[in-house]
């Protein structure tokens, strides 16, 4: 019995040292089965995905390339959860919008194929974005925790077990680099979009609130979609964040594929 307690005493003083660690930011959010990620990797090296890159550089660029390489990893990238923006305390903060994917021209400019859940475990380029946003994101935050996105000031954050690092934003509510406890910022989101969400009397009378979620698009459209944005300030804020979507939607390409 000595030798019992002695080792029960031993394993309650261990565990008082050495906490277990909370939950990770990945644990939290719904991610990505090794399945998803293969059939998002999939898309991405599609011929339809490959002319996508092809046109996408020779708009942006004015060349277009003769090899594109494709990366053999994605980056989830997850939206604000508007179950979290409605203050559910059992929401994540994030739910997962696409698998990006890094595509290289021989020239060595970059682009990212944006691979979307179309439903039955079938995943669809969507669009590409010039640039590599997400993979540079991705390279600055910790293991453990994955990008978030508040695409309403086009803001990207660092979502980790406790809270969000703001990493960069169009129109930053927080500073760049500072903590947000994550209780706070629900209720920072929950002040700037509980009003706005799909059903509201704002979003029906036309005004720019969240998208609602198309899970039955299977394949590309040959045009740009208009993203639906909302921000709980003034008309002048919804003018600069049109601005800012406008620039950077010059710089993406859906178009059909070339044959």
């Amino acid at each position: 019995m000595t030798c019992r307690k002695s080792l029960l005493i031993a394993l309650v003083a261990l565990t008082t040292v050495c906490p277990v660690s909370p939950a990770s930011a990945r644990e939290a959010v719904p991610l990505p089965s090794p399945a998803d990620v293969a059939a998002a990797l999939h898309a991405a090296r599609a011929p339809a995905a490959i002319s996508f890159v092809k046109t996408n550089f020779r708009q942006v660029h004015g060349v277009e390339p003769k090899a594109v390489t494709v990366a053999d990893h994605g980056v989830p990238a997850y939206v604000l959860n508007p179950d979290f923006v409605r203050g559910r305390t059992d929401a994540p903060a994030g739910v997962l919008q696409y698998i990006a994917v890094t595509a290289t021209a021989d020239t060595g400019v970059r682009a990212t194929v944006r691979a979307d859940p179309a439903g039955d475990g079938r995943w669809a380029v969507g669009s590409v974005f010039s640039g590599d946003d997400e993979e540079a994101l991705s390279k600055r935050i910790a293991p453990g925790s994955v990008l978030l996105n508040e695409p309403q000031i086009n803001g990207w954050y660092e979502l980790t077990p406790a809270g969000v690092v703001l990493l960069r934003a169009s129109l930053p509510q927080t500073p760049v680099g500072e903590f947000v406890p994550l209780a706070e910022y629900q209720e920072q989101v929950h002040a700037r979009y509980a009003d706005k969400l799909p059903g509201s009397d704002y979003q029906e009378d036309r005004g720019i609130g969240f998208t609602q979620p198309d899970a039955t698009r299977a394949e590309p459209e040959p045009t740009p979609a208009v993203p639906a944005w909302s921000l709980g300030a003034s008309a002048v804020l919804l003018l600069v964040v049109g601005l800012l979507w406008w620039q950077r939607s010059r710089r993406k390409s859906r178009s059909t594929p070339s044959t």
